[in-house]
């Protein structure tokens, strides 16, 4: 037992990987019964048997199995990134200490933005998986003709990524998976940055993080950790029928009002500097481990 950080509040793709992943059935139908009561366990065995859909594909943030973490600190605490994960958290009925700490922005190294040519670039890197929101950020970038865009990271055969590239007919950079220094490098080079995420797992994501601490604007969707980013370093699209519309008007500010990406590039290194600043983080975990070792 002992403190745990719940970096994501959906956990199902983990448990079910140190469960079924190594034969042990019995221990995900518990961790599902634990968590969701008979209806779990069954909808567990049909999984195991075929005829469910895999619940970490399907439906993970319906069966988060956070629970199995929780239960493993004996009330002795967890720290989180959000006041999303606390409140999950304190739904779920823990009772132990609950420590908001804020994921850190680590220092940028010191690289040369990529040469992608002249005008806006508007990027979206990381693990391109459907959650990304990537059909409906290619659909929006058709009413933004004033720039281009990036997509950088591995992307998932079934999302047939380079189809829709194709389909789309708007000009696109595509790189797949880059290494750390090319990752930052291309980030650099990035006039905004799109992190859309639903559904959401609860997670922080770092790689918006790390775009704000090089001053990039932010277009995220309006759900967990993301709605609590300040207006002032992101836009924020809705997850409705109205996703499509309010990313395109949000992209197209980014594309040609300079004046707005200074003030939002201006915000966010300010951010980072005070709420994600690593001595500032790491300071909040020691005192943290401090109470949780000490008590009262």
């Amino acid at each position: 037992p002992g403190v745990v950080v719940l970096h994501e509040w959906v956990l199902h793709h983990l448990i079910a990987g140190l469960t079924l992943g190594r034969k042990d059935v019995a221990q995900y139908l518990a961790a599902l019964e634990r968590e969701a009561g008979i209806v779990g366990r069954l909808l567990g065995l049909g999984v195991v048997d075929g005829c469910v859909p895999a619940l970490w594909e399907s439906r993970p943030e319906d069966f988060p199995l956070a629970t199995v973490a929780l239960d493993a600190t004996r009330d002795r605490g967890v720290i989180v990134h959000s006041r999303y994960v606390a409140d999950r958290v304190r739904e779920a009925g823990y009772r132990g200490p609950v420590w908001r700490i804020p994921h850190p922005a680590w220092p940028a190294p010191d690289v040369e933005p990529a040469d992608l040519g002249d005008g806006v670039v508007i990027g979206c890197l990381g693990h391109l998986n459907p959650s990304k929101r990537i059909p409906q950020l290619l659909e929006a970038f058709a009413g933004v003709p004033e720039a281009r865009l990036l997509l950088v990271g591995g992307a998932p055969r079934q999302l047939d990524l380079e189809g829709r590239i194709a389909r789309a007919g708007i000009p696109v950079i595509r790189e797949d998976y880059v290494d750390e220094r090319r990752f930052w490098s291309l980030m650099a080079r990035c006039d905004a940055v799109v992190s859309l995420r639903a559904p959401t797992m609860g997670e922080t994501s770092g790689s918006a993080i790390r775009a704000l601490s090089l001053g990039k604007p932010l277009v995220v969707s309006d759900v967990g950790w993301f709605s609590e980013l300040p207006d002032t370093v992101a836009f924020k699209v809705p997850v409705d029928e109205r996703e499509v519309e309010v990313l395109a008007r949000s992209l197209q500010v980014l594309a040609t009002r300079p004046d707005v990406r200074a003030a939002m590039s201006t915000a966010a290194v300010a951010f980072v500097a005070t709420e994600h600043a690593l001595e500032r983080v790491a300071d909040l975990y020691a005192a943290a481990l401090e109470e949780a070792a000490g008590g009262p």
